[in-house]
């Protein structure tokens, strides 16, 4: 479904260059719930910023369900974040002023898409969310906001569900049942999940480890 072919990313610092990914090769596979470890500055985020569509990368390929992205303009990346890839992120990046039904639907609305009500509201009883639909971002727990943040990826219904550290502000028994939640749904609703973290015991949770040192992979195993 998709592949990284070679992958390089080259940041210019100075007059130098800062090689970031150094030809990264891996397949990724459907509903695969895949964790991606690593020490700071090892290229975690940047790989998971090409996977995304929202950085570019400097060689190699990446395909998409057998198909090259080096010819992808603009439109054709807008088209493939929207409607190919969730995000869920450390901060959870809710609307304050909305209520969670609506930082749920909110993408799906600003696509101009039309809201596919059962599927969503699948989404919101799976992640035991049925009683906070009227409330607000501050009105609920860190556990809470990063559950909402996962319904509005997945109500998207995207192929690839990207999680860059998704629990980094949860405590431990939140993020294990957030991390739990994540599984669930990944498996109900057939999608792919990358996720990165620096936590081994929360990696654990995935099918398959992946570990990158210096832009480049160290190891890949299934759990």
């Amino acid at each position: 479904m998709l592949e990284l072919k070679g992958i390089q990313k080259d940041y210019p610092v100075g007059e130098g260059v800062v090689h970031a990914l150094k030809g990264i090769d891996l397949r990724f596979r459907t509903n695969e719930f895949v964790a991606i470890l690593g020490p700071s500055g090892c290229g975690k985020t940047t790989m998971l910023n090409i996977i995304g569509g929202l950085d570019q990368y400097t060689a190699g390929d990446l395909m998409i369900n057998g198909k090259s992205t080096k010819d992808f303009k603009d439109r054709d990346w807008d088209t493939y974040r929207n409607h190919s890839i969730g995000f869920v992120f450390q901060s959870y990046n809710l609307v304050p002023v909305l209520n969670v039904y609506e930082n749920i639907v909110l993408p799906i609305e600003l696509d101009g898409e039309k809201v596919d009500h059962s599927f969503v509201n699948s989404i919101i009883a799976t992640l035991g969310l049925e009683s906070k639909l009227t409330n607000l971002p501050n009105q609920l727990s860190g556990g809470q906001q990063q559950r909402v943040a996962i319904a509005r990826a997945l109500a998207t219904k995207p192929a690839i569900i990207l999680a860059d550290e998704p629990t980094g502000n949860l405590d431990s028994k939140t993020s294990l049942d957030v991390l739990g939640l994540l599984k669930v749904t990944s498996e109900k609703f057939g999608q792919t999940i990358v996720m990165i973290t620096h936590n081994e015991e929360l990696a654990q949770m995935a099918q398959r480890i992946i570990r990158i040192e210096d832009g480049r992979i160290a190891g890949d195993r299934n759990v």
